[in-house]
């Protein structure tokens, strides 16, 4: 059984708090690295964490590369850096270790004076079905912040909005022109491609990511049926987890080649047809 989430009720709002902490943990793992890999920057005897981080800026040099001109590209390079550091730190995080809590009343489930909303259902709905026993809900506080839809889904359409807004004022008759070609009936297809582009630009790093934690905590489930399942569970996370950290980078490579790829069609393919 998957564990709920901390999710509390604020302002009319339903607010995730394992979401926030996973993301704000992300940023200050990203940010860490960046500032200790460029706070003494020396040519002649460059630290290992500057020849990392001048490795990520010729990676990323790369895939801008390989989709537009450098030129054209350049100044995207620290939007690539971040988006492949962020979202691949964040894949990360889930695999190592878990923190979950467990609560048996409503009148715990409480943070900062607010209800576990998830919690209060659960432990009402178990006491419901079985009432006189004791029910316990484990709550996650500790999970990849790329594995929750609204994460994955809000990078896509911040990168959604960057593209139409590039397309908009930097390439405007070629941008809207491309809605109606080949012939003008083809714009309700136009319009789909665009919407289908935000959706599968983040439900793929949510899906594969979600999938692969799913499958972390059924393999931990194994430890409850005895010696066989705890050598059946531990031999599976050995191979799991490392396949995840090889699914984890490639999907922050996807994601981050595949932004580039529509920033060219918005800012470059659509003027080089004019």
């Amino acid at each position: 059984m998957l564990h709920e989430s901390p999710i509390i009720q604020l302002g009319g709002f339903n607010i995730d708090l394992s979401i926030i902490i996973m993301l704000i943990v992300t940023c200050a793992i990203v940010f860490g690295l960046a500032f200790a890999a460029t706070r003494n920057l020396s040519v002649d005897n460059p630290g290992k964490l500057q020849n990392f981080m001048e490795w990520v800026v010729e990676f990323v040099q790369g895939l801008i590369s390989s989709t537009m001109d450098l030129k054209k590209g350049k100044p995207f390079l620290s939007l690539g850096m971040t988006l492949i550091m962020f979202i691949f730190v964040g894949n990360m995080l889930g695999l190592p270790f878990g923190i979950v809590t467990e609560f048996d009343n409503v009148q715990s489930a409480q943070v900062f004076g607010h209800e576990i909303v998830p919690v209060k259902e659960a432990l009402e709905q178990a006491q419901a079905a079985h009432p006189g026993e004791p029910a316990h809900v484990g709550v996650n506080w500790w999970k990849s912040p790329t594995a929750d839809a609204g994460v994955s889904i809000g990078l896509a359409l911040m990168i959604f909005v960057l593209v139409h807004f590039l397309g908009i004022f930097r390439n405007t008759k070629a941008y809207f022109k491309h809605y109606i070609q080949p012939f003008p009936f083809f714009l309700p297809i136009n319009l789909i491609e665009q919407f289908s582009k935000l959706l599968t630009h983040g439900m793929r790093l949510f899906g594969n990511i979600f999938a692969g934690e799913v499958l972390i905590s059924v393999l931990l489930k194994l430890t409850a049926i005895g010696v066989g399942g705890w050598i059946a569970s531990v031999l599976g996370l050995v191979v799991w987890q490392g396949f995840s950290i090889f699914v984890g980078s490639i999907q922050a490579f996807v994601f981050t080649i595949l932004t580039f790829v529509y920033i060219s069609q918005a800012i470059d393919t659509h003027e080089e047809e004019h």
